[in-house]
């Protein structure tokens, strides 16, 4: 188990569990998962850290096959201007591996931004905190236990 699955068990929230045989040679964490599990990439979610020039750790959810809009971040959080968080701040503020990052059950509770591109979905996947492991749930449900907004925060 993982800290975001403890969470999502402890709150019984409605969720199902997904492995595969992570690959360390894999290009990307998110589109091995699409390709592994048969999944439309739409549908699977990477998380990113960003900071903010006053140096807050944000977090964003956004599709494995786009990329991060840092200037539609930065706007949603109402900050200036962001850049990608360094590996090891992000890593120590989740208590998570990069390519295993998980928005849920991270050590620090931190502002998280969903792209709205997950809203019309039933369910999405995210990182269930480790590679190899990815957890399926509504995005409602993981607004709620994020405490997060969703934005536009996706590009293609």
């Amino acid at each position: 188990m993982t800290p975001a699955l403890d969470l999502l068990k402890k709150v019984h929230a409605e969720h199902r569990i997904h492995t595969y045989e992570h690959d360390p040679k894999a290009a990307s964490y998110g589109l091995e998962a699409v390709e592994k599990l048969n999944l439309h990439p739409a549908q699977v979610f990477k998380t990113l850290l960003a900071s903010t020039e006053k140096g807050e750790l944000l977090v964003a959810v956004v599709p494995v096959a786009g990329s991060l809009d840092l200037k539609a971040l930065a706007h949603a959080a109402g900050a200036k201007k962001a850049e990608m968080a360094d590996p090891a701040a992000a890593q120590r503020a989740t208590g998570y591996l990069l390519g295993g990052i998980s928005p849920l059950g991270q050590k620090k509770r931190l502002r998280t931004f969903i792209d709205e591109s997950a809203q019309p979905f039933a369910t999405i996947f995210v990182s269930a905190g480790r590679r190899g492991l990815e957890v399926e749930l509504s995005p409602a449900v993981l607004a709620q236990h994020t405490q997060g907004a969703f934005a536009q925060i996706g590009r293609e």
